[in-house]
């Protein structure tokens, strides 16, 4: 899992950001009607999407986005696991890196579980050269942020999310300072939420107890107004005004630790 359900972050109408993994592509099921092992996962993966989609009377289950596997809409539905391997560590983009950082295994037996958790663990501790990453992780953070002005015109409101100062520039310093420093701090690869990355950074020095302290508590007030929104069928968005003094600290701090990020 990826994305808000990867980092334990779920919210009301959240999607599902998944990827289907398996190992033993070379075989075949058993059966009166024998089919090779990636047709029969394709398959399995195919299914599973139906499910967690299913249509209800209160509405669709869930939104099952499948875009984060290796070659995203192009690629296969479910992948091998020594596939997944060669793309993260030999064509993969530094957002999709980035992506890694918020991932867990949800489902699954014991021993693919522990593979898929060395090579999560072994892509993040991967030597980086600083610079080029934080130009990476700064060039990404503007093309969402010109997207994101370009589709609106309401400047009195703050876009809880996409905004300055809101929930993508914290995780945005979050992943960053994760791919620098996992090489040589490997705590940083236990956990995939915000918080308790936030905490392992401040353990780690990379951070100080009061830009820890103060991004943690930006980021539960901004998930909790969300929530809020979200239970009403509101866009997350509030008036400018409501966490003015906040979304000044998270732009300070976010500077500060990524120079270059809210350059945009």
């Amino acid at each position: 899992a990826y994305g808000k359900l990867g980092g334990l972050e779920l919210s009301y109408g959240s999607d599902l950001d998944l990827v289907f993994v398996f190992d033993g592509a070379d075989g075949e099921t058993a059966g009166p009607k024998v089919i090779d092992n990636t047709r029969f996962y394709t398959r399995l993966a195919q299914r599973v999407v139906h499910v967690l989609s299913a249509q209800t009377y209160a509405g669709r289950l869930y939104e099952v986005d499948l875009r984060l596997r290796p070659d995203g809409d192009s690629g296969l539905v479910a992948t091998t696991l020594p596939a997944l391997r060669r793309y993260q560590l030999e064509s993969a983009w530094v957002w999709e890196h980035q992506a890694l950082v918020r991932t867990r295994v949800v489902a699954g037996d014991s021993a693919l579980k522990k593979a898929l958790e060395a090579l999560r663990m072994e892509v993040l501790a991967m030597p980086r050269e600083q610079s080029e990453l934080a130009a990476a992780v700064c060039e990404m953070r503007d093309k969402m942020r010109a997207e994101h002005t370009a589709s609106s015109n309401l400047r009195e409101r703050f876009d809880l999310k996409r905004d300055p100062g809101g929930i993508v520039d914290i995780e945005f310093v979050v992943q960053y300072l994760v791919l620098a420093h996992a090489g040589e701090h490997a705590e940083l690869t236990i956990w995939s939420d915000v918080i308790r990355l936030l905490e392992a950074l401040e353990q780690t020095g990379l951070i100080t107890a009061d830009q820890a302290e103060s991004l943690s508590q930006a980021y539960l007030d901004y998930r909790s107004a969300t929530h809020t929104l979200g239970l009403q069928g509101r866009a997350a968005e509030i008036d400018a005004a409501e966490f003015e003094a906040q979304r000044q600290q998270v732009k300070r701090i976010s500077e500060a630790l990524l120079p270059g990020l809210q350059a945009g």
